[in-house]
């Protein structure tokens, strides 16, 4: 048996419906268009969300919140993943990103885990008890 012998199994492929192709394919005359009208006419049809002129759902129900256009997103570094770096290395937002622990944008240091070797970490932001256990470590912390 060679991959030029694989066919889908029986049943699994349809032909396409060809539709305004005479009376005999049972989808003759109007090719289930209906009689007449908007949606019967070549490029007829209305707009998604056109409720016929009534007013439309999405303008019926009141805008709610507030979007704050300066707010800062931060990828989130627990302690625990800055385990696997060597004691006393530097460690970048940089350096986080090579190492696929952080995405793009601003880095933050969370507190998750523990931290038993020097560090000097660098990034954008650190929680209290991120900051408290790096110290306790015998690192430091840099905010870039």
């Amino acid at each position: 048996m060679d991959l030029g012998d694989l066919r889908p199994a029986k049943g699994d492929k349809h032909s396409k419906k060809r539709v305004g192709r005479g009376m005999a394919s049972g989808t003759g005359k109007t090719s289930g268009r209906g009689h007449k009208g908007q949606g019967a006419r070549a490029g007829g049809g209305v707009r998604p969300g056109f409720e016929g002129g009534q007013m439309p759902l999405t303008r019926r129900v009141p805008k709610r919140g507030f979007h704050n256009p300066f707010r800062k997103t931060y990828t989130p570094v627990n302690l625990d993943s800055l385990g696997r770096f060597e004691a006393g290395q530097e460690i970048s937002p940089e350096l986080l990103r090579e190492a696929g622990l952080a995405g793009r944008g601003p880095v933050k240091i969370l507190g998750r885990g523990e931290l038993d070797k020097p560090l000097t970490v660098k990034a954008h932001g650190f929680s209290r008890s991120a900051r408290q256990k790096i110290e306790a470590a015998g690192g430091r912390t840099e905010v870039v």
